[in-house]
């Protein structure tokens, strides 16, 4: 059930360039989170709130999450201070479904901002006792993040980095196309990102979790709709997804 909810500020650090992960409290809310759901945080002064994908949930109430600063709405949330309060929607959007997945090899495929909602989903995939193979790409090395805490519970982890300034030097889908013996795979990043991915491995069951600019974060507003392959057209990606079956939606 969404509703709107009060959360304590319990950290906010700096985790790589421009990027801080912030794990706030709201004992009501952890209970109803799905892997690859959001916030939809108000920050004051700023008409619109800001979609931010949920990273991690732990059992005294703590969500986990982790975002660029780079406009001013982002800026500003990034000077949060333990004890700060927050006000979000939340949980929003339609998560990765993962209550059939169990002794498969899954594979992750998570670029830049697109990395911390992979982060919860492989957690839970693991403890079905899946094999979890992730594969995280940034542009250099200054941009890296959570590769410790993937390694934590992924079978096999790759980082990769546009400049091969750290890791391997490329695309995720370079790394991808090596992959033949898996199951399923999740993938979440920019557009051009996830379709390269859904056009490499087309044969494949797999599920991507889009990142777009938002409106009411509701399905109200009509602000995020993509193109689908089903009869009625279009969906709304704050509603019907942010996740969606790969084969389903029509990438720009």
């Amino acid at each position: 059930m969404v509703m709107v909810a009060d959360f304590t500020v319990e950290r906010v650090r700096e985790i790589a360039l421009d990027t801080y992960e912030m794990k706030v409290k709201n004992e009501e809310v952890i209970n109803q989170v799905k892997p690859g759901q959001f916030l939809h945080i108000q920050v004051p002064n700023f008409t619109l709130r800001r979609p931010i994908s949920i990273a991690d949930v732990e059992e005294d109430g703590i969500i986990t999450i982790i975002f660029k600063a780079l406009g001013e709405g982002t800026t500003e949330l990034s000077t949060y201070k333990q004890g700060d309060h927050l006000q979000a929607i939340a949980p929003c959007g339609n998560g990765f479904s993962i209550e059939n997945k169990k002794d498969d090899t899954i594979v992750l495929v998570g670029g830049g901002v697109g990395v911390p909602p992979l982060h919860y989903l492989g957690k839970l995939l693991k403890r079905q006792n899946n094999k979890v193979i992730t594969i995280i790409g940034f542009q250099t090395k200054e941009s890296v993040f959570y590769e410790e805490e993937f390694r934590a519970f992924s079978d096999e982890t790759i980082v990769v980095t546009d400049d091969g300034s750290y890791g391997e030097k490329g695309f995720v889908t370079d790394i991808l196309k090596q992959i033949k013996d898996y199951d399923t795979y999740y993938s979440c990043g920019p557009f051009p990102m996830l379709k390269a991915v859904t056009q490499l491995v087309s044969g494949k069951e797999g599920f991507i979790s889009l990142e777009e600019r938002m409106g009411c974060g509701v399905g109200a507003c009509f602000a995020c709709v993509i193109p689908t392959n089903e009869e009625n057209g279009y969906k709304k990606i704050c509603q019907d997804g942010p996740v969606f079956p790969a084969q389903e939606v029509v990438l720009p």
